[in-house]
């Protein structure tokens, strides 16, 4: 059976130019060569796989060069060249610094530095992951590595440069490797692809470089991996099915549901994800990502950030322009949240989609759809909303010279009173607890009702309010209301706070009783008395009036501090 060759191997660089992703170094190294500017040692240094040893070989290749090429290109041809491509060079020593990082062994390589070459020009020395070396044989390596022979180069390899002593580094010139892009790892994938026949979907090579994450020698080996299970033809669905990648698909249609408001498709395709063996963080990360593309689609400036095949990138362009830039940055603040707390959720699958449920209502709790969001959108988030389950708008509340005035609304949640603007309107919250404030029908029908009939609309509404606000549920509950002529309804309450909640539900109170009593000429007047007797607060609210009472500076300071009560 032939050997089987990795193509990490196989396809090695042998010259600059044919180095994938890197074109800075290597042009500033082919011009050192050309202006006989060589240093005696050198520091590559970067993330695996993106061609520090390869640059080192092919370096030490080029400078022993007999015939080098206009273009400073070894020619392959000369005696130095041909025994370095049959690993049988005696002037070039590669050792691995894992393994040889104790001191004797650097003291040995200072003795070999001091025999000058048999044939070439230079010795080179390359030393892989120089990291691993000793403090001691680091300094034991300085002073070779500051003036060494002028036939001796020394190349030094790392992927943690923060490892090396700085009295090295400063010996060195140093050349940081970058991460080689999605277009470049694609690209050499398709040339070896087609040295190797075998048909490959653009996509599928997409998919697979960007699982590099910028490390060519990976790309390589994922691809040997591939082709052994594909056989010569290589296709997306190949790609996804083996590298456990989620498809853009689900992305796409995923935000599609969020830009409609649609809870209910975006918890069933969630669902289908998870049901496929995919991990609720991996979701999360892959989305993110996804939401992130969405937003450098919004800059023409930026698109060139997106690194994704050329398909791809039309649809990512077509659905950014359905979604304004806050709604992404919100959508995003929310996945990135989700992402942070989901490995301590005790119940992970309900964390991830409430996080996809907060991202369907953006755009719905929005005062008005963004200029951006195109009409067609609009239109749907607006019938994506059921009529009879729209929110209602807050009733203004009359003021002594009847004009109406509408509260501000709190930013968390629309529709409802800030702790500070209650706070605020302190003085009118008395004022309407001791004058009533009437609730009238525009020709409304007089039919009287009993006591019993009033007690058992009171006690239904206070039990239908008990979920939002308990405590003040609890106090309709403790005490009675008291019916006076002219359908005047009183109420005492134990303090000025439990009044103020009550003239919040007032409006809501009054409907209701006129709604089940069928009396539009019912009013309410809310007691607080001055001196409660036998009355013991027990929630926090009831404390806090109680003392808010003895000492008025209370509310002040809650005002001032913007403070919760409980």
């Amino acid at each position: 059976m032939e050997n089987f060759i990795v193509s990490a191997r196989k396809y090695r660089p042998q010259t600059f130019d044919t180095v994938v992703g890197q074109k800075s170094i290597t042009n500033t190294l082919k011009n050192a060569i050309r202006n006989n500017q060589l240093a005696q040692a050198f520091l590559f240094c970067g993330p695996r796989g993106v061609g520090k040893t390869t640059c080192a070989r092919i370096l030490a290749k080029t400078i022993n060069c007999e015939n080098l090429s206009p273009a400073m290109e070894a020619c392959d041809k000369c005696q130095s060249c041909v025994s370095f491509d049959e690993n049988a060079s005696f002037n070039i020593y590669e050792l691995d610094g894992a393994s040889n990082n104790s001191v004797d062994e650097i003291r040995n390589l200072v003795d070999k530095v001091r025999i000058p070459p048999q044939m070439g020009k230079y010795k080179v020395y390359i030393i892989d992951e120089v990291h691993m070396l000793s403090p001691a044989a680091f300094n034991a390596f300085l002073k070779t590595l500051e003036e060494p022979p002028a036939y001796a180069k020394f190349i030094l390899a790392t992927t943690e440069k923060h490892k090396i002593i700085p009295t090295i580094l400063s010996r060195c010139q140093i050349f940081d490797f970058k991460r080689i892009t999605v277009e470049d790892i694609a690209g050499h994938l398709n040339f070896v692809a087609s040295k190797e026949g075998i048909k490959a979907e653009e996509d599928a090579l997409h998919i697979i470089a960007q699982k590099a994450d910028g490390a060519m020698r990976d790309a390589l080996s994922i691809f040997d991996q591939l082709v052994s299970f594909a056989g010569n033809s290589l296709t997306y669905e190949t790609v996804l099915e083996n590298l456990n990648v989620l498809d853009y698909e689900y992305f796409f249609n995923i935000t599609g549901h969020i830009l409609d408001g649609d809870i209910s498709s975006t918890l069933l395709t969630i669902n289908e994800i998870l049901d496929k063996g995919f991990d609720g963080q991996h979701f999360l990360i892959g989305f993110g990502e996804h939401i992130r593309n969405l937003l450098v689609c919004k800059d023409p400036v930026t698109v060139k950030l997106l690194e994704t095949a050329p398909t791809i990138r039309n649809r990512y362009l077509t659905q950014s322009e359905l979604c304004p830039v806050d709604f992404l940055l919100k959508v995003l603040d929310i996945n990135n949240k989700c992402d942070l707390n989901y490995k301590i959720s005790n119940n992970k699958h309900l964390h991830l989609e409430l996080a996809l449920m907060q991202m369907c209502v953006i755009l719905r709790n929005d005062a008005a759809p963004s200029g951006e969001i195109p009409k067609k959108r609009a239109a749907m988030q607006e019938a994506a909303v059921p009529e009879k389950k729209r929110p209602d708008p807050v009733p203004p509340v009359a003021e002594k010279n009847d004009e109406p005035v509408r509260p501000r609304e709190s930013k968390a949640f629309p529709g409802t009173l800030s702790i500070k603007d209650m706070t605020s309107n302190q003085n009118k919250a008395e004022k309407k607890a001791e004058q009533p404030e009437e609730k009238t029908g525009e020709v409304g029908d007089r039919l009287p009702f009993t006591f019993e009939q009033l007690e058992a609309a009171w006690d239904h509404f206070s039990d239908s309010i008990y979920s939002e606000m308990p405590h003040l549920s609890t106090t309709l509950k403790k005490h009675r209301p008291v019916l006076k002529e002219d359908f005047l309804i009183e109420f005492c309450v134990d303090n000025k706070v439990l009044a103020e909640d009550l003239n919040q539900k007032r409006n809501e109170l009054l409907d209701f009783l006129i709604e089940r009593l069928k009396n539009t000429k019912i009013h309410l007047q809310i007691i607080v008395p001055d001196h409660p007797i036998g009355i013991k607060p027990y929630t926090d609210r009831e404390k806090f009036g109680r003392m808010a009472e003895k000492n008025p500076g209370l509310l002040d300071l809650r005002e001032q501090l913007d403070l919760e009560i409980d």
